[in-house]
């Protein structure tokens, strides 16, 4: 059994980056990346860091919250057995329901602490799979037909070998997306389509069956989180793989959507789950259930995109992964992580823990600063 690392000391910083173009989606567009970053520095000198990026529309969490709930987790927190992460997430839960983004920028920083003190990476901590090469998309945000297919094609010009193509309200517009895309770039790469809840289930059964020849692996969350209850119906229409997003966060989520044999496949965001403790149980239920998920995210830089990929590496059910926003950023807060190879291939830190940490000038003005 790992020694004990009390905490004793948490940082909270706020970490605002502009993007070099507005990331578009049904929900509406995102400008900057408004994260926060959470050091923790145990009695031992051990530092861990982590990274949440609160997405308003689906988390229902902003910077200014997770600052002021990360202040209260802080709290409870300090003196806490950092090792221990089952023990912290009761902790966690018990002290306040939900908030799972400020939550799994705890977990990570915790997670790296424990695979530093075990001497492993923290994918090798974990358990991680070898030999397994990790493969991102990268993102068409949602707009006219012929931008978008101008996007696609800088895309395929960048060696990217999978495209995620936004799309989500009126159908037919989407589906003349998709086409416009497709005579631009060709029929050979995948395109991945995500609706984020823009479709009811009429639309989405109209607008899949439309895009079924397109050569489209999955499309993501088609219809509303609450009408979870009408996923199978639209996954039974489908000729195209239905994923679970916004209405799968957690592990108890991804339970429900099997036992209603809702979809196909679930893609894991660690700001939903909570952090890679509960992401893992997902995994688990979708192993035992033959399921196959995808790694993503929100606007998390290098840092959290680099648990991610340690938590990609953890199973071979994972088989996508949808990685690619810290590329949109204009400024690289992050020293070490996760490096981004030819086409589009994830190369994940190697040395003890997370590997990744905030370049010291981002570290300068802590938002709160608690110690024992």
């Amino acid at each position: 059994m790992a020694a004990p690392e009390h905490i004793e000391r948490i940082e909270l910083h706020r970490l605002r980056i502009p993007l070099k173009v507005p990331f578009v989606t049904s929900l509406g567009p995102n400008n900057e990346a408004d994260n926060v970053v959470v050091v923790i520095t145990t009695r031992n000198g051990i530092i861990g860091f982590g990274e949440c990026s609160p997405f308003w529309t689906i988390n229902g969490e902003t910077a200014e919250t997770c600052l002021a709930v990360g202040h209260h987790l802080a709290k409870a927190l300090l003196g806490h057995d950092a090792v221990d992460l089952e023990g912290a997430h009761a902790l966690m839960d018990r002290l306040i329901f939900a908030n799972n983004s400020i939550k799994s920028a705890f977990d990570i920083a915790l997670h790296d602490i424990a695979a530093q003190q075990a001497g492993s990476a923290l994918a090798d901590h974990l358990g991680g799979v070898k030999n397994t090469v990790l493969v991102t998309d990268y993102t068409v945000s949602i707009g006219a037909p012929i931008k978008m297919a101008t996007d696609a094609v800088d895309i395929v010009r960048d060696d990217f070998t999978v495209i995620k193509v936004k799309l989500g309200g009126d159908g037919d517009l989407d589906i003349e997306r998709v086409a416009t895309i497709r005579d631009a770039i060709g029929p050979m790469i995948p395109l991945r389509i995500d609706a984020n809840q823009g479709w009811d289930p009429e639309t989405a059964i109209r607008v899949l069956n439309a895009l079924g020849h397109f050569n489209i692996q999955h499309c993501e969350e088609p219809i509303p989180r609450w009408q979870f209850m009408e996923l199978r119906r639209v996954k039974e229409a489908s000729p195209i793989t239905i994923m679970a997003d916004e209405s799968c966060c957690d592990h108890h989520d991804a339970e429900r959507l099997i036992s209603m044999g809702a979809c196909q496949r679930f893609n894991i965001k660690l700001g939903k789950s909570g952090g890679l403790f509960k992401a893992r149980q997902i995994i688990a239920l979708a192993e035992a259930a033959s399921m196959e998920v995808q790694i993503g995210g929100f606007l998390e830089s290098r840092m959290g995109f680099t648990a991610s990929a340690h938590l990609a590496l953890t199973s071979t059910a994972v088989k996508y992964c949808d990685t690619d926003t810290p590329l949109m950023f204009t400024a690289d807060p992050v020293e070490g992580g996760l490096r981004y190879g030819p086409h589009g291939e994830l190369i994940v830190p190697t040395e003890p823990g997370l590997g990744a940490r905030l370049a010291p000038q981002w570290l300068a003005s802590p938002a709160h600063v608690i110690t024992a």
